[in-house]
């Protein structure tokens, strides 16, 4: 007997969308099962069911997990669209329908350096999860007076406009003066804009800021806009260091 998952984990394994954005696509009227609108993501389906969204049938599972690492250059929207018509992560992959890929995580608008693509929802989301432990390390070029105190209370953690944010790593390489310092900053959690905000609230402010890690993944020498699969070797070392 084929056993029977929810429909948004089933969404995710196809590599469409995420559980989370699944469960949006369901409670908007967009997923249909067999022919029928699902109107609750409390819903079970099998590897029988016909799953459409927006009248379009879904994949089955992909059987290989395929992972990839994208140098976002700084002007590039981590998003599928932009209503103003701005580069998006997805313009560097031209074949992205074949691959049905997932970016894990975000860099912002402004921000540079390593982003990973997906083709396993499930994955991308627990990639992005603070319980999984993976760090993500930055290098940044700051303006202001960044004390040893100061990165002692960024390691004991902060709280800014009501949102507590985990230790955070920071040393300083290289110090150029008010107008040009440059840290290295390592953290687990990755909230929306997260060192920009708590270098802000210690009264730094961050004009340049690259992605070098995230978890076991390097940017190594890829140029802005690079894009280069990861190798079966790295991706079953993610997959013991997570026990995904």
């Amino acid at each position: 007997m084929t056993s029977a998952v929810r429909i948004a984990k089933k969404i995710a394994e196809s590599g469409i969308a995420s559980r989370r954005e699944a469960e949006k696509l369901i409670e908007t009227g967009r997923v249909a099962v067999d022919g029928e609108v699902v109107k609750t993501p409390v819903f079970f389906v099998t590897d029988q069911s016909k799953i459409t969204i927006d009248g379009k049938e879904i994949g089955k599972k992909s059987k290989e997990i395929i992972i990839w690492k994208f140098h976002k250059p700084k002007g590039v929207i981590t998003a599928k669209s932009d209503e103003t018509n701005r580069r998006t992560v997805f313009d560097f992959f031209p074949n992205i329908a074949e691959h049905r890929l997932l970016y894990v995580g975000r860099l912002d608008y402004n921000s540079e350096g390593l982003l990973l693509f997906a083709n396993n929802g499930d994955l991308a989301r627990k990639l992005e999860l603070p319980s999984t432990g993976l760090k993500r390390t930055y290098r940044g070029r700051i303006f202001g007076n960044l004390t040893e105190e100061k990165i002692r209370q960024l390691k004991n953690g902060v709280t800014v406009d009501g949102i507590k944010y985990g230790s955070v790593d920071v040393v300083v390489n290289a110090d150029g003066g008010r107008a040009n310092s440059w840290i290295t900053a390592t953290l687990s959690e990755g909230k929306n804009r997260e060192i920009r905000k708590i270098m802000e609230y210690v009264g730094c402010i961050v004009n340049r800021l690259i992605r070098i890690s995230y978890g076991p993944f390097t940017l190594g020498d890829l140029k802005p806009g690079d894009v280069v699969r990861a190798s079966r070797k790295e991706i079953d070392n993610l997959l013991k260091i997570i026990q995904f």
